[in-house]
């Protein structure tokens, strides 16, 4: 089934009914996102586990809220961090208000947790982003950089990445060891 109109807006999504499906809106068009793995959702919940258990307070963990891009352009990432006190009530945030995104790749996502997401949580301002990979369990942790990409926005760097053991010191200091996310 073709979607015939391709000018919905964050305005529309927050008028779906509850029921929905689970969509993110990428330039006016509304996708339907695919179920998750058991293997996706076993990394999301250990990660989603490990980070709150070691976040500061003034940051929170969230699972599959989406977060506004742009006027037609919505994302769901995986795992996010974001700001506390944010109202319980949101379902969908501001760029501003998340301080990572995670994204795991599975087989049907490979390019879009790779390529296109990372630049559109960039072009966003979302200063922080991690990839996980599967199979074996391997952590991609990047940063917004000073490079500045074809359209003028400022891009990822890449930090540092691991099958063993994620050392940083931003967003909070992290010293995550991989098996701990590796179901």
């Amino acid at each position: 089934m073709r979607q015939q109109r391709a000018d919905y807006t964050l305005e529309d999504l927050l008028t779906l009914p509850d029921d929905a499906p689970r969509v993110e809106l990428v330039d006016g068009v509304i996708q339907v996102t695919p179920s998750p793995t058991l293997g996706h959702q076993d990394i999301s919940l250990l990660l989603a586990r490990w980070l709150s258990q070691h976040v500061p307070t003034d940051l929170r963990v969230s699972q599959a809220v989406g977060v506004g891009l742009g006027f037609n352009t919505s994302r769901q990432p995986d795992v996010l961090l974001r700001r506390a006190g944010l109202p319980a009530d949101r379902s969908l945030l501001r760029p501003e208000d998340v301080v990572l995104a995670v994204e795991i790749v599975s087989p049907g996502t490979r390019r879009i947790d790779r390529f296109a997401k990372p630049g559109e949580y960039a072009a966003a301002g979302i200063r922080h982003y991690w990839r996980i990979e599967q199979d074996p369990v391997h952590v991609y942790a990047y940063r917004i950089g000073d490079r500045i990409g074809p359209g003028g926005e400022r891009q990822y760097e890449l930090v540092t990445d691991s099958a063993e053991l994620i050392e940083l010191t931003e967003p909070f200091d992290i010293k995550l060891p991989v098996a701990e996310i590796t179901p």
